[in-house]
C-alpha cells in the first residue's frame, strides 16, 4: 500500500516540473555568474525537499486521507510513506545538485580554457550533506507540526519554531565572542573531518525516528 501512496504523491508533485526545470536553469546560471559552486546542491536540495511536503496540502483539500483510510491500510503506513517520500525528495536533490555542479562546471572549462575552474569536490560534497542535514531537520520539525496544525499553521509554526532557534544560536555566538572564548578551529576541522559522515548520518536518523514518532502519535489520534 505505501507504494500506492508515493504513486499517489508522485502523481501530485508531477505539476511541479516545469518550476523544477527552471529553477535548475537558474541554479545553472547562478553558478555561470557567480561562480559559486556549493549553490547548487544547498537549493536544488532544499526546493525538492520542501516541494515534497506541499503533498500535505493536496491531500488537506481533496480530504483525500478519508478515502484512503476506508481501503485496506492504516494510519501508520500514511505517515511512514510521507517520511520516505520526504527522505527521498532530498536525497534526489542533494545529488541533482551535484550533479549539475560537475556538469556545468565541466562545460564552463571547455568553454573557456583559458580560465579553468579547478571544482573542489570534497567541499562540494560536505556542501551538499550540509543542505541535506538543513532540510532533513526543516522536514523533522515540519512534519509533526502539520499533523498537529495542519498544512497552513504547520508552516507558520515550523518558521516560528526555526526562528527560536536561530535566535537561540545566534545569542550563544555572541556570547562565545562576547566573552572572548578562543575557539580551536583546526581542532574543531580536525573533529569533522575524522567523525562528520557519522555525526552526518547518525544525527539525520535520529531527528527523522523522533520526528517520525511524533508524527504518527498525533495523527493516530487525530480525527480526519
Amino acid at each position: 500500500m505505501i507504494k500506492a501512496l508515493l504513486k499517489k504523491d508522485l502523481y501530485n508533485l508531477a505539476t511541479y516540473k516545469a518550476s523544477l526545470i527552471i529553477i535548475i536553469l537558474f541554479c545553472g546560471i547562478a553558478i555561470i555568474g557567480t561562480e559559486a559552486m556549493t549553490i547548487a546542491p544547498a537549493i536544488i536540495c532544499g526546493i525538492i525537499g520542501m516541494i515534497s511536503l506541499s503533498t500535505f496540502s493536496y491531500d488537506e483539500m481533496s480530504k483525500s486521507n478519508r478515502y484512503i483510510l476506508t481501503l485496506p491500510t492504516n494510519r501508520k503506513e500514511l505517515v511512514i510513506e510521507k517520511y520516505i517520500l520526504a527522505i527521498g525528495a532530498t536525497v534526489l536533490g542533494g545529488i541533482l545538485g551535484m550533479l549539475i555542479t560537475v556538469i556545468v562546471v565541466n562545460v564552463m572549462n571547455d568553454l573557456r580554457p583559458e580560465n579553468i575552474i579547478n571544482l573542489d569536490y570534497q567541499s562540494l560534497i560536505v556542501a551538499t550533506m550540509g543542505g541535506i542535514w538543513g532540510i532533513s531537520f526543516l522536514q523533522a520539525i515540519q512534519i509533526p507540526s502539520i499533523y498537529k496544525w495542519g498544512a497552513e499553521k504547520g508552516r507558520i509554526q515550523m518558521f516560528i519554531l526555526v526562528f527560536i532557534i536561530v535566535a537561540i544560536l545566534s545569542g550563544i555566538y555572541f556570547l562565545i565572542n562576547k566573552a572572548n572564548i578562543n575557539m580551536n578551529m583546526e581542532m574543531i576541522k580536525n573533529f569533522i573531518t575524522k567523525f562528520g559522515v557519522w555525526i552526518f548520518i547518525i544525527s539525520t536518523i535520529v531527528m527523522y525516528f523522533i520526528s517520525y514518532k511524533i508524527a504518527y502519535k498525533i495523527y493516530k489520534h487525530k480525527e480526519e
